[in-house]
């Protein structure tokens, strides 16, 4: 309809000259075509943005990684030097209450540990205990260094 359409607004209403040409084209919505130019367009925004995001995601879990074995290590030094002897595993650092809980490897997802045991050198009958812990997760990190080196 061309010409005039009313218009109400709150209680009154007015005439409004309109062409019919500009509201169906207002009304039709997005052709397929911009459609797909949209989703064209997020597609190649999520195919760069995903690796820079999964590539986040592994280096803060090897951060995090890095930081448990520090602070087990460090929890192995003060027990020994609060004990004089070695403790004989992970568990008994918490026990201690050297650790609050046994942390978990954020590789593996898992709180299994690799316990190192040796001879502890500050000890004079040379008894046995766990001198160091690494990681059970298998793989390489983003450096190529291996997980069970840390």
């Amino acid at each position: 309809m061309t010409g005039r359409e009313w218009l109400a607004i709150g209680g009154w209403r007015t005439a409004v000259k309109t062409e019919s040409k500009n509201i169906s084209k207002l009304q039709r919505g997005f052709s397929l075509l911009e459609l797909m130019i949209a989703m064209f367009i997020m597609i190649i925004l999520l195919s760069v943005a995903l690796p820079t995001y999964q590539r986040s995601v592994q280096h803060a879990r090897e951060t995090v990684l890095k930081e448990n074995l520090w602070q087990m290590r460090r929890a192995i030094d003060q027990f020994a030097a609060d004990k004089g002897k070695l403790p004989q595993s992970v568990d008994e650092l918490v026990e201690g209450k050297y650790l609050r809980e046994k942390p978990i490897d954020p590789i593996s997802e898992k709180n299994e540990w690799t316990e190192i045991q040796g001879e502890d050198p500050s000890s004079p009958d040379a008894e046995e205990g766990m001198k160091d812990v690494k990681s059970l997760a298998e793989g390489e990190d983003s450096e190529g260094k291996k997980y069970e080196e840390y």
